[in-house]
């Protein structure tokens, strides 16, 4: 796959459909493969958090989770073909995953929200099978660790936090032998708690505002996007 780098950042230059395609082929090699998501705020933690930037550029596939990262890949002349976000990557395992027989097991999110998400993905995509849920506070891993193991699923859908999941799905996938992906805060979205910013926002390139505006706890997460475009527009590298 051609990838596209932003401030020293990998990003591989797929559309949600190659995306998807290529899960598959993880899944059929019986391999482990960390699938990581890519977006401003990553991308500005991975300046100062060497380990953080060296997991996502290792990693198996990293798909653009931004609508900025397509724009400011447009300005600089290497132009990214689409935004692929986590929950939709996720939506679209989920589909195919349903017609294939998939099983999945979902980790992350405050309790009973990965439950939660399992029980609507499985009502929205039958055939999908959800062999386990765990929520994000749990401090013993090698409890979480069992539990997968004795579910072998084929993929392991990881939302405990940009950074944190990925240095989890990062440690673990060899000892667990599965495909893994960080997806954020996903289930919220999934099992109800949240709702997702409309795709007009997305079209206007004001997503972040529609954030702020709901979460505006999330203010100081917002600043991460003009340090991206200083990175990635501005500072020479």
């Amino acid at each position: 796959m051609n990838a596209v780098e932003l401030a020293g950042i990998k990003i591989d230059n797929v559309t949600l459909g190659e995306a998807a395609a290529q899960v598959e082929k993880f899944i059929e090699s019986n391999h482990p493969h960390l699938i990581v998501t890519p977006n401003p705020e990553m991308i500005v933690a991975c300046q100062h958090d060497r380990e953080l930037k060296e997991i996502i550029n290792k990693a198996a596939l990293r798909v653009p989770d931004g609508v900025s990262l397509v724009v400011v890949s447009r300005l600089l002349g290497t132009p990214l073909k689409e935004r692929v976000s986590g929950i939709d990557l996720l939506l679209r395992l989920a589909a195919v995953g349903a017609g294939l027989g998939w099983k999945i097991f979902l980790l992350g999110g405050a309790p009973g929200v990965a439950a939660e998400a399992g029980r609507n993905l499985q009502a929205q995509f039958p055939g999908l099978k959800v062999v386990g849920a765990e929520d994000g506070y749990q401090r013993d891993d090698s409890v979480v660790i069992k539990k997968i193991l004795h579910a072998e699923p084929d993929i392991l859908f990881c939302g405990l936090g940009a950074g944190k999941q990925e240095r989890w799905l990062n440690h673990h996938l060899a000892e667990l032998k599965v495909v893994g992906m960080g997806v954020g805060g996903s289930f919220d979205v999934i099992s109800g708690r949240k709702k997702r910013a409309p795709t007009w926002t997305q079209a206007l390139y004001i997503e972040w505002l529609y954030r702020l505006v709901t979460e505006p706890q999330r203010w100081q997460r917002q600043l991460a996007l003009p340090k991206f475009l200083w990175l990635t527009l501005v500072r020479k590298p």
